[in-house]
């Protein structure tokens, strides 16, 4: 997953999959969303990002499986 960020433009793009887009839905009109020829979700396009996302704070966080105990 890579997460993109254009300040000139305030777009977030978010390629979730590597892969060819063979089809793309507009969630709303500053949204896209794009797969591929399987459906695969493969990147997202957000517009106005500052006013719709947390971009000042945004973090990632790996969290490993817990394993239950029997």
């Amino acid at each position: 997953m890579k997460v993109q960020y254009f300040e000139d433009t305030d777009t977030l793009y978010i390629i979730f999959n590597p892969g060819e887009v063979d089809e793309t839905r507009d969630l709303d009109e500053n949204t896209l969303v794009e797969f591929d020829a399987q459906q695969n979700l493969v990147s997202m396009t957000i517009e106005h990002a500052r006013q719709r996302a947390d971009l000042p704070n945004f973090s990632f966080q790996q969290v490993s499986q817990v394993r239950s105990v029997a």
